[in-house]
């Protein structure tokens, strides 16, 4: 990444960051599965390790051995995507622009829920389809819990689903507590669910992650603008977020392209992939992980996903 003159005397080089210690590199790509997509947006992998991608008004899936299984098309261009799998059958929640259309594995529209406004920007999406009970929730608080990023009124939308029923909106900016909400200038925004009921939201302009109930109550913040490895460089970043099974996040970054894990805490716990394995200035790297511990990167420059483990392993 050359550096980026900015006036007689100053000049913004990130040359210094590219270099990562390779001690802390303790993933390697071991697979890559080809989209054939022009513009894949979105991944997701459901409980039995299939992935999904979603991109040129198109969601494909494939199984675990990187083989396709199916696609179909979609009369919106979706932007993100979740997967509900229940008894061997799946429920895709594909998030549109600005609304959220389910399917089944054979590509047949369930439903379409209304429109959240002329405003909205859907980037990110989780589901938690565990049946846990959530107070004031609706019918017994035990449907599938859809949560979404939504960057252009930069407020996370918790549904009920398969109904559609908006339950609330967390993190939206207040005159006393969380006055400022969630900072989001450009459309990266995301979420992922965490097992017992709590949500880990992206705060891409205040460089960090945030841990709320699903009651809307913020429960942990961190993160540090720095363009030092432990640190989230640029305007607003992270772009992405995904949970592996013992709790850590994997986090993405645009501008300076990295891929990272950290614990719960907030501590670098390992780099999966530095900037050397992207194309300068990449965006879009979103993130998923399956059963095996495997890290799953949408590369979209590529138009692959890329699939990282545990050296070694």
């Amino acid at each position: 990444m050359a550096a980026k003159k900015l006036g007689p005397e100053f000049t913004y080089d990130l040359s210094e960051f590219l270099k990562v210690d390779p001690n802390l590199v303790h993933y390697e790509e071991k697979t890559a599965v080809a989209t054939g997509m022009k513009e894949p947006r979105g991944i997701t992998v459901d409980a039995v390790d299939n992935l999904y991608v979603a991109g040129d008004r198109t969601v494909r899936w494939y199984g675990p051995d990187g083989l396709r299984i199916g696609e179909f098309k979609t009369a919106d261009e979706p932007r993100c995507l979740a997967v509900a799998l229940k008894d061997k059958t799946a429920t895709l929640y594909v998030a549109m622009r600005d609304h959220v259309e389910l399917y089944d594995a054979k590509g047949k529209r369930l439903a379409t829920w209304e429109s959240a406004g002329s405003s909205a920007l859907f980037t990110g999406i989780s589901v938690d389809a565990s049946g846990i009970a959530v107070p004031n929730a609706g019918t017994g608080g035990v449907a599938d819990q859809v949560f979404v990023a939504d960057a252009g009124d930069r407020v996370v939308l918790h549904y009920e689903g398969p109904s559609g029923r908006l339950v609330r909106k967390i993190g939206q900016a207040t005159s006393s507590k969380n006055a400022e909400g969630f900072i989001v200038p450009s459309p990266y925004f995301d979420v992922a669910v965490r097992p017992g009921g709590q949500i880990w939201v992206t705060n891409p302009g205040k460089r960090r992650v945030e841990l709320y109930s699903y009651n809307g109550e913020q429960c942990t913040v961190w993160g540090k603008a720095s363009p030092k490895i432990d640190g989230f460089c640029g305007c607003c970043n992270p772009t992405h977020l995904a949970l592996l099974s013992d709790g850590r996040l994997v986090t993405s970054e645009k501008g300076l392209p990295r891929v990272k894990i950290y614990t719960q805490d907030g501590e670098l716990a390992s780099v999966v992939a530095p900037p050397s394995a992207f194309a300068e200035g990449e965006t879009g790297l979103d993130v998923a992980t399956d059963s095996l511990g495997r890290i799953l990167v949408l590369d979209p420059v590529a138009g692959k996903v890329r699939y990282f483990g545990r050296k070694g392993a």
